[in-house]
């Protein structure tokens, strides 16, 4: 009997969309840096000194993520400083929520120290915390990812 062959190897990845998320999302520092926005820590020396990232890295994620419009500059004056720029979410910024949810899900399942997640993401409406899962846009709830199945969307080239 023999295996059978995935339907995927029909499907080009030359215009995988994981592919070129991960292109821009990929490194390591990348996520940090986000994590770092969306916990409200948005000035280059703060990023820098709470995360530990060096400085050129910084400065570099920083550069990418505001040429992939994830994040915008903003500028601020503290009294008697020069004009400086902050780092603020785009609304395809703030898209990558989920994304940073999921990790993290992921991370405090995984990878916490014994006495548990270092922090939650709460609703603010009822103090829930808050998870990632799937759901399909029918509004079903998959709980089990061997429920889903990958298949051709609108943009698919065939292999060549």
């Amino acid at each position: 009997m023999s295996t059978p062959v995935p339907s995927a190897l029909a499907w080009s990845t030359e215009n995988c969309t994981v592919g070129r998320s991960m292109a821009v999302l990929g490194e390591r520092w990348t996520f940090v840096v986000l994590r770092e926005v969306f916990n409200g820590v948005r000035r280059f020396d703060d990023i820098r000194r709470h995360s530990g990232i060096p400085r050129q890295v910084l400065s570099n994620r920083l550069g990418l993520l505001v040429d992939q419009e994830i994040l915008r500059r903003a500028p601020y004056r503290d009294a008697g400083a020069r004009e400086r720029h902050e780092y603020r979410l785009t609304p395809k910024g703030f898209d990558l929520y989920p994304v940073l949810v999921a990790i993290a899900d992921w991370g405090d399942r995984y990878l916490a120290d014994p006495g548990g997640a270092p922090v939650e993401v709460a609703h603010l409406d009822c103090g829930g915390v808050v998870h990632a899962e799937l759901v399909c846009e029918h509004g079903h709830r998959v709980a089990d990812p061997r429920d889903v199945a990958p298949r051709p969307g609108p943009g698919v080239l065939p292999a060549g």
